[in-house]
């Protein structure tokens, strides 16, 4: 999961895969692989990794034999797409009307169902609820800022990441994507500026002499740079001159 929060999220896939290779009911990684099969758009994937959370959680794998849907072999891609399994477990898993009964858990996997199938507005209602639970979840503050990107609602977004951000400093996701939502509302300084802390804070993360840096974030860092109309800052982002440019934000 460190991957993933890294903005490293094929590594982040792999490592989970072998974790379940060796136990299959991780709950925690089971749903980690769906919310990063989401984010690199493998929608079956991650319809398919839900299926499994269901499958192999105590509290709900009930409905899947209710309605006589067997759990699926690990290595099998499930036929739905992601609307039909919206439908399906929407239908089944409806979110409770109090407090006290909500499951942060369910809520999340009810989000990420919602995003696949692009009903954002019910997404955000579903990982709000989780937060009202789990209000220091940098990770669920996270994907409910991704969730209101994703619905064209950039400021709330801002505000969304700017929490994750309060509770986990070094969160390179959700630095990376303030900076996305700061591209999109036209603060293009203030978007490098968040691109170069997660470039360096990547860099700190990973073995000196190893750094691996998201290519991600750097082609949106030469977005922004090239918005700012600053040719010589673009030229170092190309050569992928951290330091100079770091220097020229006082970063």
């Amino acid at each position: 999961m460190t991957q993933a929060e890294n903005e490293n999220e094929q590594a982040a896939i792999v490592s989970l895969q072998r974790c379940l290779d060796l136990h299959p009911n991780n709950l925690p990684a089971l749903m980690a692989l769906a919310v990063g099969f989401t984010n690199t758009g493998l929608q079956r994937h991650a319809c398919h990794a839900l299926h499994r959370w269901l499958a192999h959680n105590p509290r709900y794998k009930h409905l899947l034999l209710l309605d006589g849907a067997a759990p699926l072999p690990p290595g099998h891609a499930p036929t739905p797409g992601p609307a039909a399994a919206t439908r399906y477990h929407g239908d089944h898993l409806t979110p409770p009307d109090h407090r006290e009964g909500v499951d942060p858990d369910l809520q999340t996997g009810l989000g990420v169902l919602f995003n696949l199938s692009s009903e954002f507005h019910k997404a955000v209602e579903a990982f709000t609820a989780a937060l009202s639970v789990r209000p220091q979840d940098y990770l669920l503050w996270n994907r409910l800022g991704a969730t209101l990107a994703n619905g064209d609602r950039s400021e709330e977004a801002v505000e969304a990441y700017s929490r994750a951000l309060q509770i986990q400093p070094g969160f390179i996701r959700s630095r990376y994507n303030l900076g996305i939502s700061c591209i999109n509302l036209g603060f293009h300084r203030e978007a490098a500026s968040n691109f170069l802390t997660a470039l360096r804070q990547q860099r700190q993360s990973q073995r000196a002499s190893q750094p691996v840096m998201s290519a991600n974030i750097w082609a949106a860092l030469r977005i922004a740079l090239s918005m700012m109309e600053q040719p010589e800052l673009l030229h170092a982002a190309s050569l992928g001159d951290l330091d100079l440019l770091m220097r020229a934000f006082d970063i």
